[in-house]
């Protein structure tokens, strides 16, 4: 009895020790991940807004020798309206359903500016940008021109954006309250002289080429930003309800492309661009 029990608990003891022995290794193997010290500093992210800021030309600076990303948002709904205050407004599908249909004669799901202040808010607050290596500007269904700087803050509140938009399209300008620096302004047609030369331009358009976003970033971007052996590259993304980027409206465009089999929002497809480009480029 006693030399059964003890086989017993010689051999549970010998399978404990052996799971030990197979679980050790495991154990070892686990490593702690390194801390994140590569990844640039908020500190380091603040200076280059502010060398951005400083510089006098926003995009034709030839000091700077990065390839910044080049990005227009067309067709934007930003039109203003007066109401019955004498008030001006920027018109809207919800609060102007009345003025679209009667006065205007068109759809009100047409008028969604909202759509450019989401693709706006998805553009300067991405790292790309704040690395300073980001380039927006706007063009709006009434073939108006808007450049913005780096450095521009977009209001989070849609009402606090269309008070900024109404202020743009009057007065012309928006001018930073402690430097002075023009952060946003209305410039002159065609978008193609504001354009370095050389720059190849792309539309984004469902029914372009399909490529995943990372292939696109790998075939038309250059490799890294201070590549001098590839020039800069421009996207036109669409900013409306309903239809198309087309080579009618931008002749310059090279060729259209794709970058899901689904339709996706503007700021959905900036996201996946932007995230793409920034993995090339190495901006955590």
């Amino acid at each position: 009895m006693t030399d059964e029990s003890d086989a017993s608990s010689t051999s549970s003891s010998g399978s404990s020790s052996e799971e030990e022995v197979t679980t050790q290794p495991n154990k070892k193997q686990r490593t702690v991940p390194p801390p994140l010290e590569i990844a640039p500093t908020a500190d380091a992210a603040n200076s280059a807004i502010q060398k951005q800021s400083a510089s006098a030309s926003i995009i034709g600076n030839t000091s700077n020798k990065s390839n910044r990303l080049i990005v227009l948002l067309d067709q934007a709904k930003l039109e203003t309206i007066k109401n019955r205050k004498g008030n001006y407004e920027l018109l809207n599908c919800d609060d102007h359903r009345d003025i679209c249909k009667k006065k205007l004669k068109k759809d009100p799901k047409e008028f969604r500016p909202d759509i450019c202040h989401q693709e706006l808010l998805a553009l300067l607050d991405s790292p790309l940008n704040k690395a300073g290596l980001l380039q927006v500007f706007i063009r709006t269904s009434r073939n108006v021109l808007i450049e913005l700087h780096p450095s521009v803050r977009i209001p989070r509140t849609y009402k606090r954006f269309a008070g900024l938009m109404v202020q743009l399209l009057h007065k012309m300008k928006i001018k930073a309250s402690d430097n002075g620096t023009t952060l946003m302004k209305v410039i002159k047609n065609p978008f193609s002289q504001h354009l370095p030369v050389g720059t190849r331009v792309y539309g984004m358009s469902c029914k372009g080429l399909l490529y995943s976003p990372h292939n696109l970033a790998k075939q038309l971007v250059p490799l890294e930003p201070n590549s001098e052996e590839q020039s800069q590259v421009c996207f036109i993304i669409g900013a409306m309800a309903a239809g198309h980027v087309t080579t009618e409206d931008h002749p310059y465009i090279e060729k259209m492309f794709s970058i899901s089999e689904y339709p996706l929002s503007g700021a959905s497809a900036i996201n996946r661009i932007l995230g793409s480009i920034e993995h090339q480029w190495g901006i955590v």
